[in-house]
């Protein structure tokens, strides 16, 4: 890993898959359609295999459709996935049938040095490492973070990144596996609603469906 690191930081901004709103051909794409609109993602199956996976098989089988926008934080982020829609709920694709990969606690992180919680960035909620199940959050926060990142420990491409906002506090704990490349307005204007003191919308706001634009195959 820490080889990668070495070349993630020299690398240019061609290296690192969130920055081009082009869905290679190593990438899936989903739209989430919302009570608010839609948001069309790309996912990275290259650097995060089994969040894709999971992500892509819990849409596919309708596991996200209605479910609540139950955490929004205004300048931070957005989070759903969850079928309690109180953030205690969710588990993974593989729970009870694959033991190696979920222990009945949720799947390992996959933290890689060619993706960040920058805005608009996809990752997984967790109570904890290695604890992802089917919850995510989308980082909304639109305030320059680039300031407090040093370029011994990020590549330039990303610092830049940053000044768009996101939540560099977040990397290296959370998986990020997918950008949002159309629809941050509306991601926006969920991050605005009214919550209530666990902030939860005081209005429902849900996903209504997810739709997969471009597949991927796992070998």
């Amino acid at each position: 890993y820490q080889k990668e690191v070495k070349k993630a930081l020299q690398a240019n901004a061609s290296a690192f898959p969130q920055l081009s709103t082009e869905v290679a051909q190593n990438e899936a794409e989903v739209i989430m359609h919302t009570s608010k609109g839609d948001i069309t993602i790309k996912l990275f199956p290259k650097y995060a295999p089994l969040t894709v996976e999971n992500f892509l098989t819990h849409a596919k089988k309708g596991y996200y459709d209605g479910l609540l926008f139950h955490r929004v934080i205004s300048d931070f982020m957005i989070q759903s996935g969850d079928p309690k829609g109180n953030g205690t709920g969710g588990e993974s694709i593989w729970k009870g049938k694959d033991k190696k990969i979920d222990s009945g606690n949720g799947f390992a992180n996959e933290i890689s040095p060619y993706l960040y919680n920058i805005r608009g960035a996809l990752a997984m909620a967790n109570a904890g490492a290695n604890t992802n199940g089917s919850q995510f959050f989308i980082n909304q926060n639109p305030a320059d973070q680039s300031s407090q990142l040093s370029s011994d420990s990020y590549p330039k491409a990303i610092i830049d990144a940053y000044t768009e906002g996101g939540n560099p506090s977040l990397d290296k704990n959370y998986t990020v596996f997918g950008q949002v490349i159309d629809g941050m307005d509306i991601v926006d204007a969920i991050s605005k609603v009214d919550t209530d003191s666990n902030d939860k919308p005081t209005s429902d706001i849900t996903i209504t469906k997810i739709d997969i634009i471009k597949d991927y195959k796992f070998k």
